[in-house]
């Protein structure tokens, strides 16, 4: 049985990075083909049979759900005092 709480969500992102200064060219064809085997029904039930919902989306929005992410847990981090022993 799954818990909710109103206004409070948490999810694990899984993402595929490059180093810095990666060609754009580059990072497009990695992604065509990465979106294009996460498409599979077969990949897509592996996944699925582990617990994960597989997305697979651009660089674009996975940089931007990364900074929202960032952004979000920065706040929480700071409202609850949070500090690393």
């Amino acid at each position: 049985m799954a818990a909710s709480l109103p206004g409070y969500e948490s999810v694990s992102p899984f993402g595929i990075f490059a180093p810095a200064k990666t060609p754009v060219a580059v990072v497009r064809r990695l992604n065509q083909e990465i979106v294009k085997v996460l498409a599979r029904a077969d990949v897509r039930e592996r996944f699925l049979n582990t617990g994960v919902e597989v997305v697979g989306s651009t660089p674009e929005e996975f940089a931007s759900a990364m900074k929202a992410d960032i952004t979000r847990l920065s706040k929480v981090v700071k409202e609850s005092g949070i500090r690393a022993d």
